[in-house]
């Protein structure tokens, strides 16, 4: 009977001494993540800091971003203009005896870029 005392008390002992070497491991790394975690804290809040000087200019840039949008279908029609009278060249001398087809009634082709940004060319004062 003895024996087996001895033995459950070893077995006893080997249990509590795996138990407090597992508790060490997983403190030690709980250890290393709330340093990280702190390190990551002073990081988020040294990013909140600088993004609070950066706050009071996002207007300004999207009041600039809406200029800049408005000016585009002016631009697009300028460069509309530059390219075709750089393109130009005459007609040979055998499309001048067969004529080109009419063009169509609707007239000048139109650009959806106007009613992306919002600008309507005929809406304008004369």
């Amino acid at each position: 009977m003895t024996t087996l005392v001895v033995l459950s008390v070893v077995d006893v002992v080997l249990l509590v001494a795996g138990l407090a070497l597992y508790l060490w491991i997983v403190g030690g790394q709980l250890g290393r993540v709330a340093t990280n975690l702190e390190d990551c804290a002073e990081l988020v809040r040294t990013i909140k800091r600088n993004a609070e000087a950066i706050e009071p200019g996002l207007q300004q840039v999207t009041r600039t971003g809406g200029v800049v949008a408005g000016a585009l279908p002016l631009l697009y029609g300028m460069a509309e203009g530059i390219v075709a009278g750089v393109t130009y060249e005459p007609a040979p001398a055998e499309e001048l005896a067969h004529p080109a087809p009419a063009r169509p009634a609707m007239g000048r082709r139109r650009t959806r870029l106007h009613e992306g940004v919002g600008y309507d060319p005929e809406k304008l004062p004369a």
